[in-house]
């Protein structure tokens, strides 16, 4: 229980420092360009899954 109480202190206090971080200049800009690559990321996760599961499409009907 008591690990569990620091990891919610921990995010809180990680929130906390966020969100002040975010308040700045630097920290907007900071936060769009780690917002602008993990679209990046997760569009080229889903355009894999996709091509992947189209090529399993394509060998099931081809059997």
């Amino acid at each position: 229980m008591k690990k569990f109480l620091w990891l919610i202190a921990g995010v809180g206090i990680g929130f906390l420092v966020a969100h002040q971080f975010n308040q700045t200049a630097k920290g907007k800009q900071f936060f769009n360009e780690f917002d602008k690559k993990t679209k990046e990321f997760s569009d080229s996760l889903i355009d894999g899954y996709r091509e992947r599961e189209a090529e399993l499409r394509a060998a099931i009907a081809g059997k």
